[in-house]
């Protein structure tokens, strides 16, 4: 099985030609996913035919739950079909099937290559039975947005804003540089906090100033990633909610910088590079 390992912001993924192949693709994530006796990486990412777009996208996690949605990954995914000719887009990008939805992806270009790509990530949902969320009926209510909600994991009290880019995401920012903040104690306690019936992906962030915000990203299925794109729409949302920013925002996350533009009202736009790092056979059996 040939694969490619392909990196956005630092998120990397494996990166398979699976049109007309039926996998055990769970047990193949978790096998090539493992960074030591595997290819290594944040999780697979599978090109398929689609009835209603140029290409399907699937995403496995590397302890290989399914996500719906993946930012960086499919910046690479339009880099991997576009570079290889498997579709040409038209002007208005290439439109990819995912769990969340339908996405455009609109690539830039160096040369031939795709170096990057600018994607229409649909707008965020606020509410709590669209993230999901179960809320404490004493402390608000689930109607959207729904900002600073109280928890205490551990020793710790956050205040998390939740934000659903098709995936669940709760979004906190602090004082403390996220650099010194114990993500690896507490990201698992929030990702798996029974509140969250689907599990959430876990931001902490600082504040800079209007145009940059700093952040670090636990995500659901893979613990703590050099970035994520699904993940910093979430904080450019919540940051606007909260009336930290009024527009474009740079979000430095420790694999690179990612930029995102949201109106306030309709979708969410996520900017970012798009690396193909090595090509490369797998012939493990994962049976």
């Amino acid at each position: 099985m040939k694969f490619t390992k392909m990196q956005g912001a630092g998120n990397d993924y494996i990166y398979l030609d699976a049109r007309g192949m039926d996998e055990d693709w769970p047990s193949l994530a978790r096998a090539m996913s493992d960074r030591h006796f595997g290819v290594g990486g944040d999780g697979i990412i599978l090109i398929l035919d689609s009835d209603i777009a140029d290409l399907k996208m699937r995403m496995f996690n590397s302890d290989g739950s399914e996500g719906e949605a993946c930012g960086n990954g499919i910046r690479c995914f339009a880099k991997y079909a576009i570079d290889r000719q498997i579709v040409v887009p038209d002007a208005d990008g290439l439109k990819v099937d995912t769990l969340a939805g339908l996405r455009t992806v609109v690539p830039t270009y160096e040369g031939r290559r795709v170096s990057g790509a600018r994607v229409a990530m649909g707008p965020p949902k606020l509410n709590a039975e669209d993230i999901p969320v179960r809320l404490d009926p004493s402390v608000g209510g689930s109607r959207g947005p729904i900002l600073k909600y109280p928890i205490q994991p551990g020793d710790f009290r956050l205040y998390l804003t939740f934000v659903s880019m098709g995936n669940p995401h709760a979004v906190t920012f602090i004082d403390q540089p996220v650099e010194e903040f114990p993500l690896r104690n507490i990201g698992p306690l929030i990702e798996r906090h029974p509140m969250f019936p689907e599990r959430v992906n876990f931001e902490i962030v600082n504040l800079v100033d209007e145009a940059h915000l700093n952040a670090r990203v636990w995500e659901r299925g893979s613990g703590e990633t050099m970035a994520c794109g699904t993940g910093a729409c979430a904080i450019a949302v919540a940051a606007r909610l909260l009336g930290m920013i009024s527009g474009q925002v740079d979000i430095t996350l420790p694999g690179g910088t990612l930029k995102i533009d949201w109106d306030g009202e309709g979708e969410v736009y996520l900017e970012g590079s798009a690396e193909e790092v090595f090509s490369g056979e797998w012939t493990h059996d994962t049976s």
